[in-house]
């Protein structure tokens, strides 16, 4: 939702603040919010390093054009991300690197035909671990959609630092919802729901 959007609900429940209180508080309690779920998740090693899907998009920042690197593991839970001016070897390389001092070396790293990936991994190693299909990458595409969706809300992006920031919180707090609801039972979902929603109260009591 866009900050008016919150100002809105807010108003309706007979609280009455401004869009920019709540960019004052996504700002200030976002950040908080997103680095303690992912330190819960490193903790509980609660990732894969069986298969990763890495793919860039393009985004457009207060009119110019920039990427975001992606990858996300087979179930499409997001680890990682960087926003960069160029869509070459150096901006891959970093990437890259982030991604495996963060979480180990996966077994299998999916990517499309750009050649910049390849040149990256082969000077970090982990050439031999890649894994180009027409098809196989599609993991990494739909973990876009959700992206795409906040993207078109707010309006697009105006500043680097704030699609930074904004990839990082939305990213960490999609995976602490994202249940798999397609592929668990019913009764598996609602219990995979209650704790999702019980940590989220537990960490903004």
């Amino acid at each position: 939702m866009s900050l008016r959007n919150v100002e809105d609900l807010l108003h309706e429940r007979g609280i009455d603040i401004c869009h920019e209180t709540v960019r004052f508080w996504w700002n200030r309690f976002g950040p908080m919010f997103a680095g303690d779920f992912r330190k819960r998740r490193m903790r509980a090693g609660n990732f894969s390093r069986w298969r990763w899907h890495v793919d860039e998009v393009f985004v457009k920042v207060n009119g110019k054009l920039h990427y975001l690197w992606r990858a996300v593991d087979h179930e499409g839970e997001v680890l990682e991300f960087v926003v960069s001016k160029t869509r070459n070897k150096a901006a891959a390389l970093k990437f890259l690197k982030k991604a495996v001092k963060r979480y180990g070396r996966p077994e299998i790293i999916v990517t499309d035909g750009l050649r910049c990936y390849g040149a990256a991994m082969r000077e970090i190693g982990n050439l031999k671990r890649r894994k180009v299909g027409r098809w196989g990458n599609n993991r990494a595409e739909n973990s876009h959609q959700p992206f795409r969706r906040r993207e078109t809300a707010m309006l697009k992006f105006r500043r680097t630092k704030t699609l930074q920031k904004f990839v990082a919180v939305h990213s960490q707090i999609h995976n602490h919802f994202n249940s798999e609801r397609h592929l668990v039972s019913r009764e598996i979902y609602k219990q995979r729901r209650s704790a999702a929603i019980a940590g989220w109260r537990a960490l903004a009591a």
